[in-house]
């Protein structure tokens, strides 16, 4: 009951109450990305959902797009600009996904989309991960976000598919509220980002 039909409605409502109310700071943010860095504003890339169906992820931009001699991109940590770093140390890169939820093809709380090349990649257990639509936050999120293995991730990932609830769905929320202000497990220990999984590690 909770999961088909309570979840998406609140999930529609939310999104749209907090995209009036944000709206005027997505603006701010906007303008400061347009002229520390111009555009695009957003950064846009394509990952499997709810059944592994693929849809286009929306974020704030947070790094150039600054190329070596060969035409290869630098290193996340040369391309991640001053105002990038503080959209992303205050989580407010991931404010335009709410447009993804108004859409369907996220929920607030869920395992985080990853990259489409992963599939492939994936075990039977991890591939439970898409039987739930992905999420802005998610239970491996505020046990240790970036800073996990990918085991864990994982792991925390299947546990919240075989155990959703509108109380996990809650702790998780309030949860990610601190885990912000706190500005906890953003990125793992000497990175940017974190490091790609390759069904190993």
């Amino acid at each position: 009951m909770y999961r088909n039909c309570i979840k998406p409605i609140i999930d529609f409502f939310l999104a749209i109450i907090l995209l009036i109310l944000l709206s005027p700071l997505m603006i701010l943010i906007s303008i400061f990305i347009y002229f520390s860095m111009g555009k695009p504003v957003l950064f846009k890339q394509k990952r499997p959902g709810y059944k592994e169906k693929i849809f286009t992820l929306y974020k704030f931009r947070t790094m150039t797009n600054e190329k070596d001699k060969n035409g290869n991109l630098l290193p996340d940590e040369k391309r991640l600009t001053k105002v990038g770093k503080i959209i992303r140390n205050l989580s407010l890169d991931e404010l335009p996904q709410l447009f993804n939820v108004l859409k369907g093809d996220m929920s607030f709380v869920g395992p985080r989309p990853l990259l489409v090349e992963y599939l492939p990649l994936y075990n039977d257990r991890q591939r439970k991960r898409h039987e739930v639509k992905p999420g802005i936050t998610g239970l491996a999120q505020v046990m240790g976000r970036n800073a996990l293995t990918w085991k864990e991730k994982f792991e925390y990932d299947v546990y919240y598919v075989e155990n959703l609830s509108f109380w996990l769905d809650l702790k998780i929320i309030l949860l990610t509220i601190l885990k912000v202000l706190k500005r906890e497990g953003i990125s793992p220990e000497n990175r940017v980002t974190m490091e790609k999984f390759n069904g190993k590690n």
